[in-house]
């Protein structure tokens, strides 16, 4: 496994100025990596990130603005999630529309890997998270169209499905990992959803993989790195 500091490109984050977007910044500074954020407000990204990062001011709906964002970039983290049952910030808007723009603008302009943050039971359209504005169907198609279009020769993936999403510091659980959207229920920490991301970066068994990641006991770690270890391609 390549170190951190190996990595030598910039990585866009949408959905920065977020819950979970921010520890994906956080984590990536960690690590030294060149951040640049996509934010509809370059303010709250300024008195977030201060001048850490490289700032886009706009919408993920607006083509024009997404394009300028990940031009030269070399990968893209979306942690972009919706907030309203409609308009500009509901899941078909955002989870859906927004994600699949972002996709298609990154692959046009290059970008070599993008890692998604989706979430547990996209596949099960009556789970009762989809009564928020069917939000897990949106992500459901964002996914299929991040694998068709990112799981070409020279580009890669990885989508992650988090449980519940909470508060906390990184590396403090031991994590259980499945795939084929069996885990019913079940939270993480934000914080471990954006290191899984990070690594994502420059871990070669991260690369077109989907998977589910719920925390399984409290036990401090050394690295989340030995959960790719666990997956199948």
């Amino acid at each position: 496994m390549a170190i951190s500091n190996e990595y030598d490109g910039t990585v866009l984050v949408a959905g920065a100025t977020g819950r979970t977007g921010s520890w994906v910044v956080r984590r990536l500074l960690h690590y030294g990596v060149r951040v640049r954020v996509l934010s509809r407000s370059g303010q709250k990204a300024r008195e977030l990130f201060g001048e850490q990062v490289e700032v886009a001011v706009g919408k993920v709906q607006e083509r024009e603005v997404v394009a300028r964002a990940v031009e030269g970039c070399d990968a893209v983290i979306s942690a972009l999630g919706s907030s309203a049952f409609s308009g500009e910030s509901s899941p078909a808007e955002v989870d859906r529309d927004g994600a699949i723009l972002l996709i298609d603008e990154a692959a046009r302009a290059g970008v070599r890997h993008f890692a998604m943050v989706s979430s547990i039971a996209v596949t099960k359209w009556f789970h009762p998270l989809n009564l928020f504005g069917g939000v897990l169907s949106m992500k459901l198609s964002a996914e299929n169209h991040l694998r068709k279009v990112f799981g070409q020769e020279g580009r890669s993936y990885t989508i992650i499905r988090p449980g519940g999403l909470k508060d906390g510091e990184p590396l403090q659980h031991r994590l259980h990992v499945d795939q084929g959207d069996r885990i019913w229920s079940g939270w993480i920490n934000r914080s471990d959803v954006a290191e899984l991301a990070v690594l994502s970066l420059w871990i070669g068994k991260a690369k077109n993989r989907t998977f589910e990641v719920v925390s399984e006991a409290e036990e401090p770690q050394q690295t989340l790195a030995g959960c790719y270890e666990r997956l199948s391609p």
